[in-house]
């Protein structure tokens, strides 16, 4: 069984200001192309295919094209709801959809019902299972606690108890929306932090032969047999490093897993450039970024004239900057407000405020009221987005 897994194709996002619907087209043209030339027998696409709830007409648009090129393509695909996407719109129509080969699995009820897909020695069940919010779906899981964990596992449970009772030798694929320790995370990632916790365990997923992954943005390997896709284009500065692509996989008649990493196209590179202005004007060695997208950081002592304009004369495709003005030993040493949230947490910043209001931080039980409440919001605001 051959299949391509991808992930994160966040339609209807943009980078800055920058449109990427052209640069997300393209992919969709690389990905079908790439279906037919390496004959594939299926597609997965592991969550977030959308940017959000309610996205705008033009990436609808460009998800139709993508579902009837695929269908008329003959391969079939299997796709999971990400935690941008709205699980229930992006489910409508699933059962006639079905017909033509392309299988949603946006219902966490359905977590156990796999689409069994056959080759040549046998049966490929794949289970998908969409992005699992924990407060949401912990009833429906009869789970005591409301964590990534708890309701991943029992999700498991349900694809292990089906691919316990099909006929030995059954190859299994799981599709699932969640950050796996070991996983990297980049900045354009939502945050899905509960209770302090984000993170699971790679074990969770034990027994099936494959499992694509979906919601980090760096194409990973957890293991042999746990991957990221990545997303296939760049969403974030973050991403510099990354390198776009999506797996060839295949399994062999044992379940074997054999993967090859395939380049997705992207528009134009990305750059972070830092230094003073006339460094980065002058540079030659940074030639080589000048037709890239640039996120540039001046450490000008004193802010200059009209920095934007002049770096645009060199690096026409600059969409970011940032300032981070080196200290003469006569300045002040407290760091700025924003130098001082970099790399906090929206909890984090909470307890530093109770420290510095009253002068000491909060005890244990006083930060587990604080987790509580920032969960309650933005398992709310998860729910609104639902429930549009």
């Amino acid at each position: 069984m051959r299949f391509l897994h991808t992930s994160d194709w966040h339609l209807g996002r943009s980078f800055h200001r920058v449109n990427m619907l052209d640069a997300q087209a393209d992919f969709v043209a690389h990905l079908v192309a790439t279906a037919r030339e390496r004959s594939v027998d299926a597609v997965v696409v592991s969550g977030d295919v959308y940017d959000r709830a309610v996205p705008p007409l033009a990436a609808v648009e460009l998800y139709d094209d993508a579902l009837h090129r695929l269908a008329e393509l003959g391969v079939p695909t299997v796709m999971i709801s990400g935690n941008h996407d709205s699980a229930r719109r992006l489910g409508v129509g699933a059962g006639l959809i079905g017909r033509a080969g392309i299988h949603l699995r946006t219902q966490p009820s359905r977590c156990g019902e796999p689409i069994v897909l056959p080759d040549t020695h046998g049966d490929v069940a794949f289970y998908g299972l969409p992005y699992l919010e924990p407060a949401l779906v912990k009833d429906e899981f009869g789970v005591a606690k409301a964590g990534h964990e708890q309701v991943l596992a029992a999700a498991m449970e349900r694809v292990r108890a089906d691919l316990a009772a099909r006929p030995a030798g059954t190859r299994s694929v799981v599709l699932a929306h969640a950050f796996v320790t070991g996983g990297a995370p980049s900045d354009s990632e939502r945050d899905i932090t509960v209770g302090g916790v984000s993170a699971v365990p790679s074990g969770v997923f034990d027994g099936v032969d494959y499992v694509a992954l979906g919601h980090l943005h760096g194409s990973q390997v957890i293991s042999d047999r746990v991957r990221y896709s990545g997303s296939p284009l760049p969403y974030s500065f973050s991403e510099a490093d990354h390198r776009k692509s999506m797996w060839l996989v295949d399994l062999d008649a044992e379940g074997a897993v054999t993967a090859e990493r395939l380049d997705c196209p992207v528009p134009r590179p990305l750059a972070r450039l830092r230094g003073d202005l006339e460094d980065l004007l002058d540079d030659p060695a940074l030639a080589r970024h000048e037709d890239a997208w640039v996120e540039a950081t001046l450490t000008d002592a004193i802010r200059p004239d009209d920095p934007m304009a002049r770096l645009g004369e060199r690096f026409p495709h600059t969409l970011s900057l940032l300032f981070d003005p080196r200290r003469t030993d006569d300045e002040e040493p407290d760091a700025s407000y924003a130098e001082r949230l970099k790399g906090r947490d929206d909890h984090e910043i909470a307890e530093d405020f109770v420290t510095h209001v009253r002068g000491a931080g909060p005890d244990e039980s006083e930060r587990a009221v604080l987790r509580a409440a920032f969960d309650a919001v933005r398992t709310d605001d998860v729910a609104r987005e639902v429930a549009r």
